[in-house]
């Protein structure tokens, strides 16, 4: 995890995991996770810990997990 990365500057940023997968736009910081939401009817919302955080690119915070392994170990209870 880059350790330059200014936190309050993601929210509303995208949230893409290994292979592009799309993982949705952050919505908040919390201090050990990142919470991010995808959907707009059927919203699924992940808690990734940011120590899968690989890079920010001022547009895009990257993860180093796929979409199928957010699915199963981090997505919210609904």
């Amino acid at each position: 995890m880059s350790n330059n990365i200014d936190w309050n500057n993601i929210i509303k940023k995208e949230a893409r995991g290994i292979n592009d997968d799309d993982l949705g736009e952050i919505q908040q910081v919390l201090p050990n996770d990142i919470v991010t939401t995808v959907g707009v009817v059927n919203k699924e919302i992940y808690c990734i810990p940011k120590s899968l955080v690989e890079k920010f690119d001022d547009h895009t915070l990257w993860f180093k997990i796929s979409k199928d392994a957010a699915k199963s170990q981090y997505k919210a209870s609904d």
